[in-house]
């Protein structure tokens, strides 16, 4: 079990409250499949994602990407049952969807750095280090069913 600070807390709450979620969702994943194109075959059925101009122009990839924020807001609501939470998650990613569970990882890695460019110098050190614990435990539990 992960340990919370009550500045720790306070901090990834406070991300949350920043953050438009139908601009920063988007965003994130469009970002994640123009850098990280090998992760666009999770994303067959979603039609046109040849290039840049296409990912960023196609409304599933937002939709997607505003509904995985919308997923972290389980992870904030249940900070202290995290890997729980996300149990069934996991499973579905895992054992129906086959996704490599690395692209967890740079995934939360591309919302980390939108939401950097978004805050500028709003998204403190400390507020960085205890949202990037916060997307890495995220991280674990989405992955937890692939050990």
């Amino acid at each position: 079990m992960v340990e919370w600070t009550d500045d720790e807390r306070s901090l990834i709450q406070q991300v949350f409250d920043i953050i438009d979620y139908n601009e920063i969702g988007p965003k994130a994943l469009c970002r994640c499949l123009i850098v990280y194109p090998w992760t666009q075959r999770y994303f067959g059925g979603f039609g046109n994602l040849y290039n840049a101009e296409a990912i960023m122009a196609n409304p599933m990839v937002g939709a997607h990407g505003i509904t995985v924020l919308h997923g972290l807001d389980r992870a904030l609501k249940n900070m202290d049952d995290i890997k729980g939470t996300y149990a069934e998650l996991s499973v579905l990613h895992s054992e129906k969807l086959h996704v490599d569970p690395d692209n967890f990882r740079l995934f939360s890695d591309c919302l980390t750095i939108v939401i950097a460019s978004k805050m500028g110098k709003d998204f403190t050190a400390d507020m960085q280090a205890a949202w990037q614990k916060f997307l890495a435990v995220v991280v674990s539990a989405l992955g937890r069913q692939y050990h």
